[in-house]
């Protein structure tokens, strides 16, 4: 179906005067603006976003000023556990199929458990490849992959940061009592 000219109503420029024609007065707004967020930024001024890390936590900032539990803060993954102490994953492959960096791998099993029908044999996530966009925790229909408030995660060689499915119920059991997201 095509527009008909009668549908489209024409919205005219206003024409600039000769100060504005020569773009000096939003040059000198630009300027200004570059200036402020310059001389803001020496300490802790407004306009800066920076932390000395190892001194400063997030945790002991406000959370106006990029705190812990700011609302667009995602850390390290954990996987959850059920009532009963089981993995919460049911290996519906949702995570992976909608992971934009394809860092998740989970190879289903038949479960030994009446409950559900599979289970995750292999849960892995590739910590250094991950991109911390939380479609994972999203598109999770039981809610068994999570993003936790933990950053400071240290791994030495490439396969340290490959978390298997042991060390992620291993970070749900060391961060079980920290307040969610």
């Amino acid at each position: 179906m095509a527009i008909r000219d009668e549908d489209v109503l024409p919205i005219p420029n206003r024409p600039m005067n000769r100060l504005e024609g020569t773009y000096l007065s939003e040059s000198f707004k630009g300027i200004g603006t570059t200036l402020r967020h310059f001389f803001t930024s020496f300490g802790q001024g407004r306009t800066s976003r920076t932390f000395q890390y190892p001194e400063v936590r997030r945790e002991q900032m406000p959370v106006e000023r990029g705190g812990l539990h700011a609302p667009n803060f995602r850390g390290v993954h954990r996987l959850n556990r059920d009532e009963a102490g089981r993995v919460k994953c049911v290996a519906c492959m949702m995570c992976p199929t909608i992971c934009p960096a394809k860092c998740i791998h989970i190879d289903a099993a038949e479960s030994p458990w009446d409950d559900r029908e599979k289970y995750p044999k292999k849960f892995e996530i590739d910590e250094l490849r991950c991109i911390f966009c939380g479609m994972c925790e999203e598109a999770c229909p039981v809610d068994a992959i999570e993003l936790t408030t933990e950053y400071d995660v240290v791994g030495l060689t490439r396969q340290e940061m490959i978390f298997d499915k042991e060390k992620l119920l291993s970070v749900f059991d060391a961060t079980i009592g920290k307040k969610p997201m």
